[in-house]
């Protein structure tokens, strides 16, 4: 009866341990840089000119619906602020990785003082992309990003004023804080974060990094 008790009980833990595995390898495992499924549409980017760093770039909408990530495609979505703007880009990104198979994990951290921790959190979880809703990251990021150069980073909704080449931001009239202190291209408008807005800018500045077009700003109309 006791042996039968005893291997009951490592068959379960077993299982348990396993399950485990399972979860932690999903994103653990090694695996190879991942590839779009689908082309930039006419209009995205000018193929004669491959653009410098740090420039802007306005694609013509719509030309980024042709590209999608691979399924699984590994995102972490960083972010920081319960304002209505944040919310709008957090649950842009959310829809976007439901309706792509995206495999998203979040890291929020609202207070100021820790958001380097938070930062660090976040690139331990090695994603092939982290994704940066909160205007009160921007200052941060902009140290950080520049010490870490083999992780990718897309900013929604803002953009870092002097972009390492391994950071990318989506942004459009009425969103493009830099930074404390520092001049926005456009003025501040919260009105303008809508759903549609906030969900282009996932797609084309995704769609964007997928093909190796990073340390510029996808501007979008």
């Amino acid at each position: 009866m006791r042996s039968r008790l005893a291997a009951t009980v490592v068959l379960a833990l077993a299982v348990v341990l396993t399950g485990c595995g399972a979860n932690d390898d999903d994103w653990a495992a090694p695996r190879v840089a991942p590839t779009p499924i689908g082309a930039l549409g006419n209009g995205f980017v000018d193929p004669q000119a491959t653009p410098t760093p740090e420039a802007t770039i306005s694609p013509k909408p719509g030309s980024w619906d042709g590209v999608h990530p691979p399924e699984g495609y590994r995102v972490v979505l960083l972010t920081a602020g319960d304002d209505p703007q944040t919310k709008t880009l957090t649950d842009a990104v959310d829809a976007w990785a439901q309706a792509e198979k995206v495999s998203l994990k979040t890291v929020r951290d609202n207070d100021p003082a820790k958001h380097i921790d938070a930062m660090d959190r976040a690139l331990a979880l090695k994603a092939d992309l982290i994704v940066v809703a909160g205007n009160s990251l921007i200052d941060p990021l902009a140290l950080f990003t520049a010490n870490h150069l083999d992780q990718q980073f897309l900013v929604v909704g803002a953009e870092v004023a002097e972009p390492t080449h391994n950071v990318t931001a989506a942004d459009w009239t009425g969103a493009s804080f830099r930074g404390e202190g520092l001049g926005m291209s456009s003025n501040y408008d919260p009105a303008t974060f809508t759903p549609e807005r906030a969900g282009s800018a996932i797609r084309a500045g995704v769609a964007s990094v997928l093909h190796g077009l990073t340390g510029i700003v996808v501007w979008i109309n």
